[in-house]
């Protein structure tokens, strides 16, 4: 997989490609991870990528010059590295609060592209011919605003790229992970069995495999209901699950009263 990050602050990635599983994931060859300041790309003498909106208003506004003209850039670049390359085209995507919020199955979506280009914005918004005439997604990472599309842009590139087979040392690892399964995941021990009186649950030094699969999707199953019950109402459930969840959260009902 591709990515590229059109930035006006490209030193920001430096870090957080470069290291950790990231890192590795291009020292292996999985990833390629790009950053590109979309300043390059301005026509006027003052590299300016912002202006005034028409109409009036507070803020300064992206201009789509710039961002058209580096997004057609690392197109033209990308098709140029070889001659054989996937036709599939990019998923362009646009880190903005008005975006679809960013999910795991959102990145499960993505990972299966060959090219993602995010672009990062600033200032007061983009000029809304960037979102209707070049972009296919846009995407946000909450409720709530940041100063620019950096960190969002980081938070969803390192969610894609974790997924890509190989990149995590442990396989089923993005398999059982938070939001996957569509549950939270069960809680986690290791060494010591016993630390300052907190015991390790006895079914886990069992050895009993299932038993112990049978715990941590009970446990799966209390901690949703306990921190993220709206996750309960699409997640893939038994009978028996359904009717001991109701059950269950008939007694929390009660103990709370």
């Amino acid at each position: 997989m591709r990515v590229d990050v059109l930035t006006l602050f490209p030193e920001m990635f430096e870090g957080v490609f470069g290291t950790s599983i990231l890192g590795k994931a291009q020292t292996k060859g999985l990833v390629s991870l790009n950053a590109v300041n979309f300043r390059n790309y301005a026509t006027n003498k003052h590299n300016t990528v912002d202006d005034t909106p028409y109409g009036g208003g507070g803020g300064m506004v992206l201009k789509p010059d710039p961002i058209f003209a580096a997004v057609e850039d690392v197109l033209e670049k990308r098709s140029e590295e070889s001659a054989v390359l996937s036709t599939k085209p990019p998923r362009i995507i646009l880190m903005c609060p008005q975006g679809e919020t960013f999910t795991q199955k959102k990145a499960e979506e993505l990972v299966q592209e060959d090219h993602l280009i995010f672009i990062c914005g600033h200032y007061e918004g983009y000029d809304e011919r960037i979102r209707e005439f070049l972009v296919t997604d846009e995407l946000s990472i909450g409720d709530y605003v940041l100063t620019g599309g950096e960190l969002p842009a980081m938070v969803a590139i390192d969610s894609v790229a974790r997924l890509i087979p190989g990149v995590l040392g442990n396989e089923t690892s993005a398999v059982t992970d938070s939001f996957s399964t569509g549950l939270l995941e069960y809680p986690h021990y290791t060494r010591p069995p016993e630390f300052r009186g907190m015991k390790v649950p006895d079914v886990l030094l069992s050895g009993h495999h299932l038993n112990i699969d049978a715990w941590r999707r009970e446990q799966s199953l209390i901690r949703t209901l306990e921190r993220r019950p709206d996750m309960l109402d699409t997640a893939e459930l038994t009978e028996k699950e359904r009717v001991w969840l109701d059950k269950l959260r008939s007694e929390m009902e009660r103990t709370s009263e």
